[in-house]
């Protein structure tokens, strides 16, 4: 059997490495403990991609990455280091070389795109009074309360950043999709999955913060993934 990779989690906007919390400890009881999540700038793709990659570098071994949301973007840019040996995406965007999380969106508006506004300083932020229908209405009110007022915003001209290589066409891939997703439509992710031909692909009934709406099912996928890789 090959070696068990370690997993590396990658936070999108409006959020940062924390709101992977019931995931790592979904992983942690199932006997994961190699485990790391980045904290990237949300200032650029290039930033991002490098802030990752830079964690991928002090790994020795293999690497499972996951990435939400825009942290799908930053996966598929930051993935072709030789130790990463798969992706999941969870409600996220998987651009083709390119493409811009920006573009993508423009083409497939979702549900709750007018409630991101940006600030004086360039940032874009999900405005608080809609941050809980918009994200996560499947959370209770005041876990969504706390990812509003706690939300990292990115810098807008982030949503215009291209891929260039994209490492889902080379490397194994896994999906899941939220079909109540109001931040990327539902069918863009169907859209995004299914180009890439992922070794499985998953539905849930949850909105965008299906990383904590639907711990256990994200766990679950990426489990499946690392089985799959080290078998």
């Amino acid at each position: 059997m090959a070696e068990k990779p370690t997993i590396v989690l990658v936070h999108g906007f409006w959020g940062g490495a924390a709101h992977w919390s019931k995931v790592i400890l979904e992983l942690h009881y199932r006997g994961f403990d190699r485990l790391h999540a980045v904290e990237n700038p949300l200032t650029s793709l290039a930033d991002d991609a490098e802030r990752t990659r830079k964690m991928i570098k002090q790994i020795d071994g293999p690497v499972l990455l996951v990435g939400h949301s825009y942290g799908g973007a930053v996966i598929t840019e930051a993935g072709d280091l030789p130790n990463v040996l798969g992706l999941v995406y969870v409600a996220a965007f998987a651009p083709d070389a390119g493409e811009s999380p920006g573009q993508l969106s423009q083409e497939m508006p979702p549900a709750a795109f007018e409630n991101i506004a940006p600030d004086s300083d360039g940032y874009l932020w999900i405005k608080h009074h809609a941050f809980h229908d918009s994200f996560a209405q499947d959370l209770t009110q005041d876990e969504a309360e706390v990812m509003a007022v706690t939300q990292k915003a990115p810098l807008a001209s982030t949503f215009g950043d291209t891929v260039t290589a994209p490492a889902w066409r080379v490397k194994p891939s896994w999906y899941q999709v939220s079909t109540q997703d109001r931040m990327i439509h539902p069918d863009n992710e169907r859209r995004m999955a299914q180009r890439m031909n992922p070794r499985k692909t998953i539905e849930l009934d949850a909105g965008h913060a299906s990383l904590a709406s639907r711990p256990t099912e994200v766990t679950g996928l990426i489990t499946t993934a690392v089985a799959e890789l080290a078998g």
